[in-house]
């Protein structure tokens, strides 16, 4: 049996104002720090040496501008179900703020009232995924916190709850791919370092 070499690499987005105060960014369009434009830029100099078969990022100006800083966004193909969780009416609020009225809650742990639930994302993640290993060649991904973690979830044939265990910052680099014929993760959470950014 010929070992699977194929590889998917996971972007989250640079830097927001949202991400920075911890308010849940669903499908509000928020823009890019100065400090998620120089992330930006400096993951597309880490990025620059390898070549990908197919490029897909979520539409959202976020994980788009992040693409287009990147050196990507000519090659990228734009789908709308790589966009984040759709939180209802718990868009823009934090945690520690909905967890005032419901103790202990995680997204995790319970649908946000008027958005998707986590069956649904984790439908979306499964077509993303069928895409992708279909391909032939490496595949790269911008996309949202919560998004990619369910993705590695059912890349992985678990359940999609098991995305809380999977911790991603802004800016950062995962890969997914293969060990013989198992589904495995290869890196996860590297973050970006604007040392590697030349002038900046």
């Amino acid at each position: 049996m010929i070992e699977n070499k194929q590889k998917i690499w996971l972007v989250r987005h640079g830097e927001t104002e949202w991400a920075v105060l911890g308010r849940h960014t669903g499908r509000n369009d928020i823009p890019l720090t100065n400090m998620g434009v120089m992330q930006a830029e400096a993951l597309g100099v880490r990025l620059a040496a390898h070549p990908f078969a197919l490029v897909l990022s979520s539409p959202l100006q976020r994980a788009a501008e992040t693409c287009r800083l990147a050196g990507y966004g000519e090659q990228a193909e734009f789908v709308d179900n790589l966009q984040e969780w759709d939180y209802g009416l718990y868009e823009g609020r934090t945690t520690l703020d909905i967890r005032s009225e419901e103790p202990a809650w995680t997204i995790w742990s319970g649908d946000p009232p008027g958005g998707e639930t986590l069956a649904q994302v984790a439908g979306r993640a499964d077509i993303i995924i069928d895409r992708v290993a279909a391909v032939d060649g490496d595949s790269l991904i911008f996309a949202h916190a919560h998004m990619l973690r369910v993705i590695a979830a059912r890349w992985l044939g678990l359940p999609p709850k098991a995305a809380r265990l999977l911790m991603l910052g802004t800016a950062s680099l995962s890969i997914l791919g293969y060990e013989h014929e198992s589904r495995v993760i290869i890196n996860w959470n590297d973050l970006c370092h604007l040392s590697g950014l030349k002038g900046k």
